[in-house]
């Protein structure tokens, strides 16, 4: 060992010593561990770039791809409503997912979110105004309550 080391340059045995000097404390390691604060997970990602609507949006980024995609899959042909806050007249609008098509839930269960009526359900078609990053837009949308 101290054969290699008398064979290194200044800097290098420099450079050495230093490395084993931060190694061999504890808690060393967290100096060479990534900064992660920053990192985003798909979940976030859809988050961020979701549109309630993809009208022939042009998608330049995997970011957005990835969004799209997510819109891909969904069922678009009723709406499930959130009316917790309809008191403040804002109502919460989204598409179906495969296990709520597959139970009948907006279709032929009650389309809001809380409830689980099966009869007398009638079909509405609304005009739904929302905020999009920013922009104001509308949807014509089904709705079965």
């Amino acid at each position: 060992m101290s054969r290699r080391l008398a064979k290194l340059s200044p800097y290098e045995l420099h450079k050495h010593l230093i490395n084993e000097y931060f190694l061999t404390r504890p808690g060393a390691t967290r100096w060479l561990q990534r900064d992660s604060s920053r990192d985003k997970t798909d979940h976030d990602v859809i988050r961020e770039n979701h549109r309630f609507l993809w009208d022939g949006e042009t998608v330049d980024s995997w970011e957005k791809e990835l969004a799209k995609k997510y819109y891909d899959k969904l069922f678009k042909e009723y709406c499930i409503a959130d009316f917790s806050r309809y008191k403040e007249n804002k109502v919460a609008m989204r598409w179906r997912i495969e296990k709520e098509v597959v139970v009948g839930k907006g279709q032929f269960i009650c389309g809001s979110r809380a409830c689980e009526e099966r009869d007398t359900l009638r079909s509405w078609e609304v005009n739904f105004a929302y905020l999009e990053h920013g922009a104001k837009k509308n949807a014509l949308v089904k709705l079965r309550e």
